[in-house]
């Protein structure tokens, strides 16, 4: 049975992450001292809700999360520190901090470590989030005890109303870029500033100068999509931004 800890202080633990090269030890006082933080939990790194929806909405919600006092956005899962650098960057989730529990110590200490031998997964956390003021547990959302991976109430959405917010029209950006190119920087840059999630589309790695061509006309970057409607580059952008509401 998973445990509710609303008003209890977070584990003290030390996390052995990965760092390019590097290993480097994040201490729990590391992440929650003097913080507001929100931690969503889950099964694991690369598997299917993770990925497609769990881990891509705090993504994307993490301006509209701060702009309600929230200091940094954690993702946890018992892996190791190599799977979860990996995850990170796969999943371009630069927003959130990806912090990996290896010996689940956090997890067992939140009540939360459950065996899922019967995926050969062994044990692992069970879905949920949480709102941490200064260590100490302010709100948690924990997935339904039921058969299976419920994923129903430790999602972004629900977190931000918790704090008072309402989900913007979720719009759908894609971004084709250059890696070293200062206009993409630009553009990136003003997407969030603007609050606008986005999805990054790199020549040379994700797609070539004949794609960009024969999808925008084009062979400059960036070049900019919003609901499917080609914006161009970063000074068009700029302008179709300038009446463009900024997160509240």
């Amino acid at each position: 049975m998973v445990v509710n800890k609303e008003g209890q202080r977070v584990p003290e633990v030390t996390f052995r992450t990965r760092n390019g090269e590097d290993w480097v030890d994040v201490r729990s006082e590391d992440i929650f001292k003097g913080k507001s933080v929100v931690v969503f939990a889950l099964p694991g790194a690369f598997t299917p809700t993770c990925s497609a929806t769990h881990l891509p909405g705090y993504n994307e919600r993490a301006a509209e999360l701060k702009a309600r006092g929230v200091d940094s956005i954690v993702c946890l899962s018992v892996n190791d520190g190599f799977v979860m650098e990996a995850w990170s960057k796969d999943q371009h989730a630069e927003n959130v901090v990806c912090i990996p529990d290896g010996n689940g110590e956090f997890t067992k200490g939140m009540g939360m470590l459950v065996d899922k031998s019967d995926l050969g997964f062994g044990p692992r956390s069970w879905r949920y989030s949480m709102l941490v003021r200064d260590g100490v547990i302010d709100k948690m959302f924990i997935e339904p005890e039921v058969e299976g991976d419920p994923f129903e109430v430790s999602d972004a959405d629900t977190m931000l109303g918790y704090l008072g917010g309402k989900p913007a029209k979720e719009e759908f950006v894609t971004v084709f870029t250059r890696p070293g190119c200062p206009h993409c920087a630009r553009a990136k840059a003003a997407l969030k500033e603007h609050g606008c999630a986005y999805e990054e589309i790199e020549l040379g790695n994700e797609a070539s100068t004949h794609t960009l061509r024969a999808v925008t006309g084009r062979t400059t970057v960036p070049q900019v999509f919003i609901d499917g409607k080609h914006i161009g580059g970063a000074d068009e952008l700029e302008a179709y931004l300038a009446d463009y509401p900024r997160a509240a």
